[in-house]
């Protein structure tokens, strides 16, 4: 289980005149393809991305880093393909100081990017703080709409926030575990629509703190936890697990009231890690623990679970269940590796379908595609955001075909899986990743120095008939 950010710092705007002057830039550098566990970087050497690779990449923060995160749910449009986007989110804070964390509701609006194509043709650019030097380049590459802007209101929370989570049927109901041992439901309404009604064009210096009472304050955990997951069939119902190996389920009893069960559910025996609502089954979760099993539990059959089967042979730190295919349960695991199950076959002697050890270092994140069902994005401690295909196959003769057409010579290691599909890289610490599920292909994810967006340029997403 890692968890924690290493050495927080609050993120500082960056000197744009500092960066790029030099009297003498020096011979240009040959490129080269970077092979993530196999090269390494010299002194003085940094990696650069390729502007072809990404649809829209951008970077922004908040202040302090944040170990969670998530996606407001808007009414722009279900299904959105035009630029420029604009998105709402919510995020925690870890500060040096327990006293100074808050959550953060932000809009980032202007998001740039360019449509996906075959070969692509522009470039684009990053955010305000973390443009390129030309901005006649950002122009170009973002198709003449400028730079993102990041508008933010902060609200103060007590500790640092393990997790943080928004109810998908009513986004302004956010729940956060807090790093002192107390889970806490909060109605962020009036400053969702305060940003909503901005229709201002660039930032205001330094966000406003504000003070807010929380809905619900639930001190019954024994423990500080990160486990918590609002069900996407039942409005309110939540689920909540600590470091004790409790697991709390949460019933509404209004719109900002909650009847939380005192007996808690127990299966595992050692931290709950992560939990997961069945997407079709109004009464089934699962959960992970350090205990290196996976759960699976029906409330109305009492404390214990269902179904509790060995997963991995180290913690499992994250689960995943997929909306699109109810059946496929991923997991990923202290050890770099990360599974994928069907539970029709938890009968059988092995539910494995796939299992990937690409990675070295632990996986901190890892969420199914909400609108492909065979694709799934991962975050790992080894600094790479990978997005793997699971439908995909070697085919030996395609790959003789385009080397042949390709002029460069082809370095791609031979032992990487058919099925990875793109590799992200560039933020340290790595620690959350979520899907937009309602910008196709949009990708966002949180590390020790800050956010980034990105759509890479290879990821096909089924478009409506005028969209396409």
């Amino acid at each position: 289980m890692v968890r924690s950010l290493k050495n927080p710092k609050k993120a500082k705007r960056k000197n744009k005149k500092d960066e790029s002057s030099s009297s003498n830039p020096g011979p240009p550098v040959e490129a080269k393809v970077w092979q993530p566990g196999v090269d390494k970087l010299e002194e003085g050497e940094e990696l650069q991305h390729d502007p072809s690779a990404y649809n829209s990449y951008h970077a922004f923060h908040i202040g302090w880093p944040c170990l969670s995160f998530d996606i407001l749910r808007d009414s722009l449009g279900l299904v959105r393909t035009d630029f420029p986007h604009t998105l709402y989110g919510v995020a925690g804070t870890q500060a040096e100081n327990s006293s100074r964390n808050y959550i953060g509701i932000f809009k980032i609006l202007n998001i740039s990017g360019k449509r996906r194509e075959l070969v692509p043709k522009n470039a684009t650019s990053d955010m305000e703080s973390e443009s390129s030097d030309s901005d006649e380049e950002d122009e170009e590459g973002s198709g003449g709409f400028g730079s993102p802007v990041l508008q933010i209101r902060n609200i103060s929370h007590e500790g640092g926030v393990n997790r943080i989570r928004a109810m998908r049927q009513h986004p302004n109901i956010c729940v956060s575990w807090a790093d002192t041992g107390h889970i806490q439901v909060w109605d962020f309404s009036s400053h969702i629509n305060a940003l909503a009604e901005s229709n201002a064009s660039t930032a205001h210096g330094a966000p406003t703190m504000f003070n807010q009472a929380p809905l619900v304050k639930f001190t019954g955990h024994k423990d500080e936890g990160y486990a918590i997951d609002w069900s996407p069939l039942v409005p309110g119902r939540l689920v909540s697990g600590d470091c004790k190996n409790f697991i709390h389920l949460w019933e509404p009893t209004s719109d900002s009231t909650w009847n939380i069960d005192s007996k808690p559910f127990v299966g595992h025996t050692a931290s709950v890690e992560d939990l997961q609502w069945s997407p079709t089954e109004q009464h089934v979760f699962a959960s992970c623990s350090v205990d290196g099993n996976i759960a699976i539990w029906d409330i109305r059959l009492g404390k214990s679970p269902a179904v509790s089967i060995k997963a991995h042979d180290a913690d499992v730190n994250v689960i995943t269940w997929n909306s699109l295919a109810s059946c496929m349960l991923a997991s990923g695991s202290d050890d770099g590796t990360f599974s994928i199950r069907d539970l029709r076959l938890l009968k059988e002697a092995d539910s494995v379908v796939a299992r990937f050890d690409y990675h070295k270092h632990p996986i901190t994140s890892i969420e199914w595609s909400p609108h492909e069902a065979s694709t799934l994005a991962v975050t790992s401690s080894d600094n790479q955001l990978t997005v793997w295909d699971l439908s995909l196959e070697r085919d030996e003769e395609e790959e003789a075909e385009f080397k042949a057409k390709t002029k460069e010579q082809v370095n791609a290691p031979t032992d990487l899986p058919p099925q990875l599909l793109f590799v992200h890289q560039g933020q340290k610490d790595l620690k959350e990743l979520h899907w937009h599920s309602q910008i196709p292909g949009m990708l966002i994810c949180t590390a020790a120095d800050g956010f980034n967006i990105l759509m890479p340029s290879n990821i096909e997403t089924a478009l409506p008939a005028n969209d396409a």
